[in-house]
């Protein structure tokens, strides 16, 4: 599978700016080859390191190939004290993505990250360690890795990520999730084609994740902290917000958080009410089939409503001279995109607020890769001086 070309993907920072060195820039074309030091192959990463799910979209400094593409569960799953051979793969005592959600019974799960930022010192290192080997089980490459963080990330935050990945990848940049995803919805063969419009000259990314909804205005240049908000409402507020309401009618219920997010990804709308919706559930060990129809509508409907607010207010931070075109580019990405309706029903909100003509639509079915796309543009963009050297 072929990237597409990776020159130009990333704006050139302004001289000015006092992070330019942070910043991957490209100016006249490709950067420089990379060069390692102990004469290692670079392979250069981009991650998209999500509360659920995560994104591996891999590739060699010297080509613009796509050599590995992987998503898989955020999940680590420590297998519990007593349990008999053959009953864990291999005999293991540690298990990863889709391997310790299949064996969930019989696991520990821990989730490195929640809400976008790491949540388990042990289980983030450990999975990092995992995604390594997917990517270079050799483990004799050099990993230079573009990862994908919430919008407005503490100092903090950021930190802990390059901690975790101290002794796993070789270099680092760390870059805003909605920055990235515009990157990845970029179609680089269609850069100065009539009527194609460029989602990384003036456009709102609306990036709806399971921890976070980051939202980010994408105008040519590395956006800086008054360009994004981003808030802990998402994916994972309205499966508890679902949860939440079954369990007001069955106490009792016991039902796992996986099943309620297959119940939201399967049913999940906004706008009017979609009733009924009949989902078939296990209660008491007896088949019962509840009606969900206002429950799944009012929990996605209240992530609606924070989206519309914050979308006015970074649209008052944009430039008067270049919003009518912002309004015409808002796009909505992340596996919140899914949501029914989300695209139609905020349009319709912005025009009843009396924006004009805005245009909402959904990025694409390739959701869960845009991010981790649009890192591997920006790690072949990035000049050598700009890479982070990881230490522990």
């Amino acid at each position: 599978m072929t990237a597409p070309s990776a020159a130009s993907t990333v704006p050139a920072s302004t001289a000015t700016s006092p992070s330019t060195a942070s910043k991957p820039a490209v100016a006249n074309g490709a950067p420089p080859p990379l060069q390692s030091k102990g004469g290692k192959k670079i392979l250069l990463l981009g991650f998209d390191l999500g509360t659920n799910k995560s994104c591996l979209i891999a590739g060699a400094a010297s080509d613009n190939d796509i050599a590995v593409g992987k998503i898989v569960p955020s999940v680590v799953g420590y297998v519990k004290s007593g349990i008999v051979n053959g009953i864990i793969p291999g005999n293991a005592d540690v298990l990863f993505g889709d391997d310790a959600v299949k064996n969930r019974l019989h696991v520990q799960i821990a989730r490195p990250v929640l809400d976008g930022v790491v949540a388990d010192e042990r289980a983030i290192r450990d999975f990092m360690k995992y995604t390594r080997g997917l990517i270079d089980p050799s483990g004799e490459a050099e990993i230079r890795a573009v990862i994908g963080v919430p919008a407005n990330a503490t100092a903090a935050a950021r930190d802990n990520i390059r901690h975790s990945v101290a002794g796993v990848f070789d270099r680092v940049l760390l870059i805003p999730e909605p920055f990235l995803a515009a990157l990845g919805v970029r179609d680089d063969s269609r850069l100065g084609q009539s009527g194609y419009v460029d989602p990384v000259n003036n456009s709102l990314f609306v990036d709806i994740g399971a921890g976070t909804t980051d939202l980010c205005l994408v105008q040519g240049y590395f956006p800086t902290a008054e360009d994004q908000i981003s808030f802990a409402f998402a994916g994972d507020a309205i499966d508890d917000r679902i949860l939440a309401a079954i369990e007001q009618v069955y106490p009792e219920s016991g039902l796992s958080s996986h099943k309620v997010r297959e119940i939201k990804e399967a049913h999940a709308y906004v706008g009017p009410s979609r009733k009924p919706i009949d989902v078939k559930v296990i209660i008491g060990g007896k088949a019962r089939t509840i009606e969900l129809g206002d429950v799944i509508g009012d929990a996605c409907n209240a992530l609606l409503d924070k989206i519309f607010e914050n979308i006015k207010r970074l649209i008052a931070r944009a430039s008067s001279d270049g919003v009518e075109q912002l309004l015409q580019n808002i796009i909505v990405t992340g596996g919140g995109s899914q949501i029914r309706g989300i695209d139609t029903e905020l349009q319709k909100r912005l025009v009843a607020e009396g924006y004009e003509n805005p245009k909402v639509r959904v990025a694409g079915q390739d959701y869960q890769r845009y991010v981790g796309i649009g890192a591997l543009k920006a790690a072949r963009s990035a000049r050598e001086n700009q890479w982070q050297y990881v230490l522990s």
